[in-house]
């Protein structure tokens, strides 16, 4: 069990680094099921104990969510879906005391995918909200 979380969190920073995170950025993804914008207790728990793990993290740190769906559906639906799934996390971020003034949200729906929408795994791995935090210049 402890290895396969492991592997989770390492491929969630390789995806991150893949979905355009820069040097100094940290990221998070969160996973959502096919159709779905429900994020699930285990995605919940996962997103809010990494973000606990950052110290001063609105201190040093502005919040960019940006959403991503696979193609299944067409354009209009996917761009409704990669909406409804930033808003459910932006949601979960402000139970979580983050203030909106922190947070942006870019909604790409089936544009920019990191992985092949081609395969199963590929289109699963599509199916998520990044978290990333830039860190802020004084």
């Amino acid at each position: 069990m402890q290895t396969m979380r492991l592997i989770g969190v390492l491929a969630a920073l390789f995806m991150c680094s893949l979905a355009g995170a820069q040097p100094g950025e940290l990221c998070k993804s969160v996973y959502f099921s096919g159709g779905s914008y429900e994020v699930n207790e285990e995605e919940a728990a996962t997103l809010l104990h990494w973000l606990d793990s950052i110290p001063n993290l609105l201190e040093k740190y502005q919040v960019q969510l940006i959403s991503h769906t696979d193609p299944i559906g067409g354009r209009e639906y996917n761009q409704w879906l990669s909406q409804m799934r930033s808003q459910a996390v932006f949601q979960l971020l402000l139970e979580h005391e983050i203030p909106e003034r922190f947070i942006s949200v870019k909604d790409w729906g089936l544009e920019n995918p990191v992985y092949s929408n081609r395969t199963y795994h590929g289109m699963r791995l599509n199916r998520r909200v990044d978290v990333i935090l830039h860190p802020l210049v004084y």
